[in-house]
C-alpha cells in the first residue's frame, strides 16, 4: 500500500470517529436539555402543588378558627342560659316563699 492510501485512511477513519462524537455529544445535549425541561416542568408542578396545599392549610386553619369561635360563643350562651334559669329558679322560690296562700 501506498503511503497516501494509508494516510487517506487514517484521515478517514479520524473523520469518522470525529463525526461519531460529534453526534454523540449532540444526543448528550439533546439529552441533557430534555432532562433540563422535565425538571422545570416538575419544578413548576411542585410550586402549584405548594401553593395548592399552602391555599388549603389556610381554609383549614381558618374554619378552625371560625369554629373555635362558634364553640367559645355557644359556651358563653349556655352559661347565660344557666344563669338565667338559675335566676328564674330563684324568683320562683322567692315568688313561693312569699306568697301567703
Amino acid at each position: 500500500m501506498d503511503a497516501v492510501v494509508v494516510v487517506a485512511i487514517v484521515i478517514g477513519a479520524l473523520l469518522l470517529i470525529a463525526l461519531f462524537v460529534a453526534i454523540a455529544r449532540r444526543g448528550r445535549e439533546r439529552q441533557k436539555e430534555g432532562r433540563r425541561t422535565e425538571a422545570a416542568e416538575h419544578r413548576l408542578e411542585a410550586e402549584v402543588r405548594g401553593a395548592r396545599a399552602d391555599r388549603q392549610q389556610a381554609t383549614a386553619e381558618e374554619r378552625a378558627a371560625r369554629a373555635k369561635r362558634e364553640q367559645a360563643l355557644a359556651q358563653e350562651q349556655a352559661a347565660r342560659a344557666r344563669q338565667e334559669r338559675e335566676l328564674a329558679e330563684e324568683r320562683r322560690e322567692r315568688a313561693e316563699a312569699v306568697d301567703p296562700d
